[in-house]
């Protein structure tokens, strides 16, 4: 089954956010609809960036999950940035792009 990641920049908390909540939460909003692979929180550009990794039939899945996890987010904090990539071997694609043999 392919591999797709969700990112997004984080900015400011919504009221009621505790930022260790963040991750877990937008990994709980993918888990509710497929298999999480793995999750990462890590600064880019001095901006937290939430990366979220998981498995999903085909692209039309994968958007429908990777906007679940973004609204997630959006709930949660401000966020930019928001893109959904698939895997091809060990390169990482924009989903709905075909790789280059």
């Amino acid at each position: 089954m392919p591999s797709y990641r969700v990112t997004a920049s984080v900015g400011l908390l919504r009221p009621g956010t505790a930022a260790p909540d963040v991750l877990p939460e937008a990994v709980a909003a993918a888990r509710a609809l497929t298999t999480v692979e793995a999750f990462d929180v890590g600064v880019v550009r001095g901006r937290a960036r939430v990366t979220v990794r998981f498995e999903a039939v085909d692209d039309t899945v994968a958007r429908r999950i990777g906007w679940a996890v973004i609204e997630r987010l959006d709930e949660l904090a401000e966020t930019t940035d928001g893109h959904l990539t698939r895997r091809y071997g060990n390169r990482w694609y924009p989903a709905g792009t075909r790789r280059r043999d």
